[in-house]
C-alpha cells in the first residue's frame, strides 16, 4: 500500500530558553558545557521563563496552569501550515491521529483537542509511542485496508516537554523543548512525495530506561538511551540506505533531535555527509515525537524532485522506527 504525503507543518513557541539562561539557574551548567556534550544553544517553550526562574518546575501539578499555550495548540498550528500546504482546509480530514510523550489529558485523547481546535467533527485517537509516535501513527495507517480510510488523514505530534523537566538537574535541563509538527497523508489521493520503507520495532523489556510518571519530572538512563539511540538509528539507516540508495538520488538524513553530538555520531557512521544530514537541535532542543517532522516541515521549499528522505525516530518503550519520503515521480522502485 502506498502512503502519499500531501503537506506538513511545524510550530515552535516564542518563548526562548537559552544556555545563558541556564547558567543563570546556578545548576552547575555552562554554555561551555552544555555545547560539549550535547550541542544545544538553545529550545522554545510554552512556559513563561519567570516561572521557571522562581520554581523551578519543582511541583509537577502546577505546570500545566502555568502553561500559555496548550499542548494541543501546537499540533492544531502546526496542522493548519500542513493544510495550508496541501492546498486543503480542515473540513478536507476525514481522521486525526495524535501521539506524544506529554498530552494534557490522558482523557480525552489529544486528537480530539487538536479536532475540536481545528473545528472538525471525524474520528480522533492516539497513537503513544513517546518520541516515535508520529512515524509509529504513519506505520499503522499503512497496516490499515486503503478503502477503509477517508481521503485524507491528519497526523499530529504535539509535545510540550519542558513541562516535565525539573529545572534543578541539569541533564534534563538542557536537553529539551517545545514543538507542534503534523502531517497530511492519504492512501487514495496521489501526491508527488511517498512514503516507503516503513519500519517499527519494540524493545519492552527497556521500559523502565525513560520516563515520565503521570505526575512526575522526566527521567532516563542517560548513557544507556544514548548508546541504544545511536545503535538503533545507524541500524535503521543503514537498512534504507541498502534498500533505497540510487546514483541518481541524494539521500538526506533526518534523525530523531535528541542531541546534536549523537547524530554527528550517526553520520559517521553511516557516511552521511554535512550536507545530506538536516538537523534543527541546536536552536530548538529536543521535540520528542515532533523532532524529526519538524526538520523535514522547515526544510519543506528546499527538497527537490529525487530527493530522498530518512527519517528515523528512537524512544522510549525502548521503541525505534523509520521511514524513507521519496520525492518526484514513481520510477518504478
Amino acid at each position: 500500500m502506498t502512503l502519499y504525503l500531501h503537506g506538513v507543518g511545524h510550530d515552535h513557541p516564542d518563548t526562548e530558553i537559552t544556555n545563558r539562561f541556564l547558567e543563570d539557574l546556578d545548576i552547575g551548567t555552562s554554555d561551555t558545557w552544555i555545547l560539549d556534550r550535547v550541542g544545544i544553544r538553545s529550545r522554545r517553550t510554552v512556559l513563561p521563563l519567570d516561572y521557571i526562574r522562581e520554581t523551578q518546575n519543582a511541583e509537577p501539578r502546577a505546570v500545566i496552569e502555568a502553561a500559555t499555550i496548550p499542548n494541543a495548540t501546537l499540533g492544531a498550528r502546526a496542522a493548519r501550515l500542513a493544510l495550508e500546504r496541501a492546498g486543503l482546509s480542515a473540513s478536507d480530514v476525514g481522521m486525526v491521529i495524535a501521539g506524544g510523550c506529554v498530552p494534557d489529558t490522558v482523557t480525552p485523547a489529544e486528537a480530539a483537542h487538536v479536532a475540536q481546535e481545528l473545528g472538525i467533527e471525524v474520528p480522533a485517537f492516539d497513537v503513544n509511542s513517546a518520541c516515535t509516535s508520529f512515524l509509529v501513527g504513519v506505520n499503522l495507517l499503512s497496516w490499515m485496508r486503503p478503502e477503509a480510510l477517508p481521503p485524507f488523514v491528519l497526523v499530529v505530534a504535539a509535545e510540550s516537554m519542558t513541562k516535565t523537566v525539573d529545572y534543578r538537574d541539569r541533564t534534563a535541563a538542557v536537553l529539551w523543548g517545545d514543538a507542534g509538527a503534523a502531517a497530511v497523508l492519504s492512501t487514495r489521493e496521489p501526491s508527488a512525495v511517498r512514503l516507503l520503507g516503513h519500519a517499527v520495532e519494540s524493545s519492552p523489556a527497556g521500559h523502565d530506561k525513560v520516563e515520565v510518571p503521570r505526575l512526575g519530572h522526566f527521567t532516563q538512563e542517560g548513557r544507556t538511551v544514548q548508546m541504544f539511540a545511536i545503535r538503533k538509528s545507524v541500524e535503521l539507516l543503514r537498512r534504507l540506505q541498502e534498500e533505497y540508495a540510487a546514483e541518481d538520488r541524494p539521500l538526506h538524513f533526518v534523525g530523531h533531535q535528541a542531541n546534536l553530538r549523537m547524530l554527528e555520531n550517526v553520520c559517521r557512521k553511516c557516511d552521511i555527509s554535512p550536507e545530506h544530514h538536516h538537523s534543527n537541535v541546536e536552536w530548538y532542543g529536543n521535540t520528542a515525537a515532533a523532532s524529526g517532522l519538524s526538520v523535514l516541515s522547515q526544510n519543506w521549499d528546499k527538497w527537490r524532485d529525487r530527493d530522498d528522505v530518512a527519517l528515523v525516530g528512537v524512544g522510549a518503550g525502548l521503541t525505534w522506527s523509520s521511514l524513507l519520503v521519496r520525492f518526484g515521480e514513481d520510477d518504478g522502485r
